[in-house]
């Protein structure tokens, strides 16, 4: 059951960052960024959703 759960956890994570970060670059494409920079930005916003997910989980380890 555990397995589980940390595998749909990780694949939710990986969904949402990976929505934000198509979010990022629309919003850069949008406001006239070039497509090298809108990628910067996506693959930016892709690894700090990422970096968050795994502090959040750091923190929470011990009380689970």
């Amino acid at each position: 059951m555990s397995v589980v759960v940390v595998l749909l956890s990780v694949a939710l994570v990986i969904v949402v960052a990976t929505l934000a970060a198509t979010a990022a670059a629309i919003l850069a494409r949008t406001d006239g960024a070039t497509l090298p920079a809108a990628l910067k930005t996506a693959a930016t916003v892709f690894a700090a959703v990422v970096t968050l997910a795994c502090a959040i989980t750091a923190v929470l380890t011990p009380v689970l």
